[in-house]
């Protein structure tokens, strides 16, 4: 089927869900053709499927997208199934013979958008690809010898010298007509989990109005304490953006921005703006990374550790999947990784510590784990973090660096405020005991109402011996011993 007048353009979403600061859509809209907005759900197309919360997500933010379209005078055309075969359709359909899309960085996704544009260039329909997921594209910003960055430090100091923040691009406030076209309905891909709904705890706005909120509310307050807030479980200090980053319901720079502004505005220090943005600049880094070296999220990165004499330790793993490990801090934020799809960026080190170091569990097991129940699972920030944890990561902590899970939940949790809301059987136990109760007296146990092995579970494992086992273990992969640093 082909349309009267000029060819429409095709608009290709997929991890760039906003109208604002999309480098596509800008140049979609400035042809003055009649714009196509499609996305695909080609689940056979990814290294991995999504998670299920990942899932739960994405349904809520193409519904807020199609509004938002809808508004402009556009619709959201939904299709299921191969990228290209249904883009072919798509061409066939409306007599589109230009596809303006956003690139994925990951290298299967990159690939997948060289060999699509190939072949489609060949039947005379052209692709234009940009930037509108990271502050660089990969390979832009390299070492002194040409290769990329293996360190973090670095890495953000070329970033931010060398890489301009892009110019805002406002959402269009309208888009040209386009023809009608089938469509499927969001509802009918079963994105959101039924029998049972685990996801009735899910406190988020998915879509780019409500990552414009979140970036808002964070500017106005956690950023002004950001360093130090940001380590605090129970404090709001954190952006929470990480879930609208990774879906591309806002850009990077535009969170830069926003703290930058507040910062000539007088509202926020310099330093407290500079931390934010390098924990953005993290994020990029673990990009870059994944972008260069592909078998980051299934091998380490540093190949020694691979000979690592990891655990098989499905009881352990349990318990810590379900937040009953004994270890307070630990059950704390898996619990709130269950009820609500996120956690804490300070627990998320310390659980992940935990499971690798006190269990001696394979990092890619807890890793597998966060992809499928985190809201906001990436897969080159989820491979880097874990590996960073594991210590055979690019830049990574040293494996034996252990964190201690007692003394880093009196450390960031004093007053036991995070855990004694997410492992509530615990309220009543003063602060002093609630990140050991083990070691509480029997009487204050009592008053508390907490039955050890009953109530709350004992710890799964003594800390101080699976510190000794971790650090035996370790010489396996470095043929010596190391001094135990424990936080």
């Amino acid at each position: 089927m082909t349309t009267q007048g000029p060819k429409p353009v095709l608009l290709w979403f997929r991890r760039d869900l906003r109208l604002a600061d999309n480098p596509a859509l800008t140049r979609a809209r400035a042809t003055g053709r009649p714009v196509v907005p499609v996305y695909i759900h080609d689940e056979g197309a990814a290294v991995r499927p999504a998670g299920a919360a990942s899932r739960w997500w994405l349904d809520k933010s193409l519904r807020a997208l199609s509004e938002s379209l809808t508004e402009r005078g556009a619709s959201l055309i939904l299709r299921r199934g191969d990228s290209e075969a249904e883009l072919r359709r798509l061409i066939d359909q409306t007599g589109a013979d230009t596809v303006f899309l956003n690139r994925l960085f990951e290298p299967e996704g990159w690939a997948r958008d060289a060999d699509i544009a190939h072949a489609l260039k060949a039947e005379g329909v052209e692709c234009k690809g940009y930037n509108g997921t990271l502050m660089a594209r990969p390979g832009n910003v390299l070492n002194g010898s040409g290769g990329p960055y293996k360190v973090f430090t670095p890495f953000l100091k070329a970033l931010l010298a060398t890489v301009e923040a892009p110019s805002p691009m406002p959402a269009p406030q309208d888009l040209p007509g386009a023809p009608a076209l089938d469509s499927d309905r969001v509802e009918d891909w079963g994105l959101h989990p039924t029998r049972p709904d685990w996801s009735t705890g899910f406190d988020w706005t998915p879509g780019e109005a409500g990552a414009e909120a979140a970036l808002t509310a964070f500017v106005a307050g956690g950023l002004s304490d950001y360093g130090a807030g940001r380590d605090i479980p129970s404090r709001p200090a954190t952006s929470r953006l990480s879930p609208h980053l990774h879906r591309g319901e806002i850009s990077p720079w535009r969170a830069i921005a926003a703290a930058r502004a507040a910062v000539e505005a007088g509202t926020v220090k310099a330093s407290e703006a500079d931390k934010f943005v390098a924990e953005i600049g993290w994020r990029e880094f673990s990009a870059h990374l994944l972008h260069h070296f592909p078998t980051l999220p299934d091998a380490a990165f540093r190949p020694e550790y691979d000979a690592f004499p990891w655990r098989d330790d499905e009881a352990g793993f349990r318990a810590w999947t379900k937040g009953l490990t004994g270890y307070p801090i630990v059950d704390a934020g898996m619990r709130q990784l269950w009820t609500t799809g996120w956690m804490h960026n300070r627990v998320r080190m310390i659980v992940a510590s935990f499971v690798i170091k006190d269990l001696l569990i394979d990092w890619r097991r807890g890793e597998a784990w966060f992809w499928n129940t985190l809201v906001d699972a990436d897969l080159a920030s989820n491979a880097q973090n874990w590996q960073w944890v594991a210590g055979s990561g690019a830049d990574a902590s040293p494996y034996f660096r252990i964190f201690n899970p007692v003394t880093q939940g009196q450390k960031f949790d004093a007053d036991g405020r995070y855990i004694k809301r997410w492992c509530p059987e615990l309220a009543s136990l003063p602060a002093k005991w609630a990140h050991a109760p083990w070691t509480a007296p029997p009487e204050v146990l009592r008053e508390a109402r907490v039955r050890l092995g009953f109530d709350y579970p004992r710890p799964i494992v003594d800390h101080a011996q699976a510190r000794d086992r971790a650090l035996a273990a370790l010489k396996v992969v470095t043929g010596r011993g190391q001094d135990a640093a424990q936080d």
